[in-house]
C-alpha cells in the first residue's frame, strides 16, 4: 500500500531542489509540446535557454535585454512574496502595474513639453502610488468586509486593462497622431525617459530600484520586526494574534509595499522600455512576476535568480518566435508549466511516501 505521510518537519532538500526539478520537467515537457507543434523540440530549448547569452548571433543584443525584462519580474515578485509570507494573496499585480504606469506617463505628459529634472522623480512618487492606491481596493474591502482578496485584486486586473485602453484611445492619445492610439512616446522626452545608465548594458533605473527592493525586503524579512511579524503570521496565525500582531493593518502593509512596487515597475516600464501608454501595454509581468515569487521560494536572493530565468524565457521566447514560428501562447503555456511543475513537486516538501504490505487475518 502506497500512502501520504506527513514529515515533522518540511524538508530542505526539497526545498531546494524542487525549484531545479520544476525547471528540468519544463524543459521535457516543454520539449514534447514542441514536438507536437512541429518543431524540433532541441533547437526550441536552445533558443529559449542557451542562445540569448551564449551565442556570438544573438548575444549582443539579448544580453542587456536581460536585465530589462527580469527587472520588472523582480521589482513586482518581491512585493508579492512579502504578502504571500503572510498568506496575504495578492494576484492583481498586473492592475497595479498597469495603473503605476498611468499615474507615471500622466505626470510626464502633463508637464509636456517643459524640460526640468524634478519630472523623473515625480513620475517615480505617481507610479508607486498609482500602484499603492489601486491594492488599496483589495486591502480595504478585504479589512472591513472580510471580501476575498485573491478574486478582488485579479478582477481589478481587468478594470485597469479597460482604464489603460480607455486612456491610450481617449485622453491620453498622442495629439500629433490622432489616428492612432497611443500616447507620446516617453522616450522621445528627455526629462521622462527611463534611459540606460550605461550603454549597451540593459542598466536603467527600473534595475536599481529592483536591487534595491531586493536588499529592502532582505533586511526587513530578517532583521525587522515586521519581517517577523509577517513570516509568524503566515506560519502561526493564531500565535501572531498572542504576539500582537494586528491582521488588518498586517494586510494594510502588504498589499500596499506590493502595488506600490508594481506601480514603479510599470512607470519604470512606460518611460523606458515600453516607450508609451498603449491598449497592448500589459505583457503579463503581474502574472509571471507570481512565478518568479515561489520559484525563488519567496526569498529576496531566489526571487532575483528566478527573476533571470523568467527575463531570459521571455528573451528566448521571442527570439524562438521569430526564428522557428512558435506561436507566442506556447512561450506562456511553457512558462505556466514552471509552475504546474513546481507546485507539483512541492508537496515532497511536507510529505513523504511510505510503503508498508497490507496486512492480512
Amino acid at each position: 500500500m502506497i500512502r501520504l505521510e506527513r514529515r515533522k518537519e518540511p524538508s530542505t532538500f526539497w526545498r531546494v531542489a524542487n525549484p531545479f526539478l520544476a525547471v528540468i520537467l519544463t524543459m521535457l515537457a516543454g520539449g514534447m509540446m514542441f514536438v507536437a507543434l512541429g518543431k524540433d523540440p532541441v533547437t526550441a530549448i536552445r533558443l529559449i535557454f542557451f542562445d540569448p547569452i551564449f551565442s556570438a548571433q544573438f548575444g549582443s543584443y539579448s544580453r542587456p535585454q536581460l536585465l530589462i525584462k527580469s527587472a520588472p519580474l523582480i521589482l513586482i515578485a518581491v512585493g508579492l512574496a512579502i504578502g504571500f509570507k503572510a498568506n496575504i494573496w495578492n494576484i492583481g499585480a498586473e492592475g497595479q502595474y498597469i495603473m503605476g504606469a498611468l499615474f507615471g506617463a500622466g505626470v510626464a505628459l502633463a508637464f509636456f513639453p517643459l524640460q526640468g529634472w524634478y519630472i523623473f522623480p515625480l513620475m517615480i512618487l505617481a507610479g508607486a502610488f498609482g500602484g499603492f492606491l489601486w491594492a488599496m481596493i483589495p486591502a480595504i474591502l478585504k479589512t472591513r468586509f472580510n471580501t476575498n482578496e485573491i478574486l478582488v485584486s485579479l478582477l481589478l486586473v481587468y478594470v485597469a486593462e479597460r482604464i489603460l485602453a480607455a486612456m491610450a484611445l481617449g485622453l491620453m492619445r498622442n495629439p500629433d497622431q490622432p489616428g492612432f492610439p497611443g500616447s507620446r512616446d516617453l522616450r522621445r522626452y528627455e526629462s521622462a525617459h527611463n534611459a540606460e545608465l550605461i550603454a549597451g548594458t540593459g542598466l536603467h533605473w527600473g534595475v536599481v530600484a529592483a536591487l534595491v527592493a531586493v536588499i529592502f525586503a532582505y533586511v526587513m524579512m530578517t532583521r525587522h520586526m515586521l519581517g517577523f511579524h509577517v513570516r509568524l503570521a503566515g506560519q502561526a496565525p493564531r500565535a501572531a494574534r498572542f504576539a500582537g500582531v494586528a491582521p488588518a493593518r498586517l494586510v494594510v502593509i502588504c498589499l500596499g509595499i506590493a502595488g506600490a512596487l508594481a506601480g514603479l515597475a510599470g512607470m519604470f516600464e512606460v518611460s523606458g522600455p515600453g516607450g508609451q501608454v498603449r491598449i497592448e501595454f500589459a505583457v503579463g509581468y503581474g502574472f509571471t512576476a507570481i512565478i518568479v515569487a515561489f520559484l525563488g521560494r519567496l526569498h529576496p536572493i531566489g526571487i532575483v535568480l528566478a527573476g533571470l530565468l523568467l527575463g531570459l524565457t521571455y528573451i528566448g521566447g521571442e527570439l524562438a518566435q521569430m526564428m522557428l514560428g512558435l506561436p507566442s501562447a506556447s512561450i506562456q503555456v511553457f512558462q505556466g508549466m514552471l509552475l504546474f511543475f513546481l507546485l507539483a513537486l512541492d508537496f515532497q516538501t511536507n510529505y513523504r511516501i511510505r510503503l508498508r504490505e497490507e496486512v492480512r487475518r
